[in-house]
């Protein structure tokens, strides 16, 4: 399925929910960015040339096949992405493009790490949480104990470290 346009001229994607996609960046990176959504489309073509060929017109002689054309346009959009790559300088996690290999969809492991982050957080929260009402039982049996110390038991007023600046 292709982009659509919308009213305002912007093209929205099939798959999302929202009604228009956010404008490409400025410079070169839009550029690429440009580039790479053409050769989707440049792809997508391709994929849908090939299937229309191989199933409808395959008995008739000289049936016009796009097939060659497609491929060059594929071919043409690859080599304006590797000229265009030599001036950006944007590292991509290998991690990402083996996702991406793997037929793994970004939005869903976008999701599914954002998840797993908060999860994480919530445990850890609740591990500090249990370390300070700790600390707080053992000073007060400290101080009942050994009330000379108290003042050298005294709860700082924040928990977090402090950072210099």
């Amino acid at each position: 399925m292709a982009a659509t346009p919308t009213a305002n001229g912007t093209t929205a994607a099939p798959d999302s929910p929202r009604s228009s996609q956010s404008p490409p960046p400025e410079g070169a990176q839009g550029d690429l960015e440009l580039e790479l959504m053409g050769l989707a489309q440049a792809l997508y073509h391709l994929g849908t040339t090939v299937i229309h060929d191989s199933t409808k017109d395959r008995d008739k002689p000289g049936g016009g096949k796009q097939v060659g054309l497609r491929v060059n346009e594929v071919i043409e959009h690859l080599s304006k992405i590797e000229d265009m790559a030599q001036g950006v300088r944007t590292m991509i996690p290998m991690q990402v493009l083996m996702d991406i290999d793997d037929s793994r969809n970004p939005m869903q492991l976008t999701r599914e790490r954002l998840e797993r982050a908060a999860t994480e957080n919530q445990f850890i929260n609740g591990k500090i949480v249990a370390i300070d009402t700790y600390r707080n039982y053992l000073n007060a049996a400290l101080v009942q104990s050994f009330p000379e110390l108290e003042e050298a038991l005294q709860q700082p007023t924040t928990t977090q470290p402090q950072l210099d600046a």
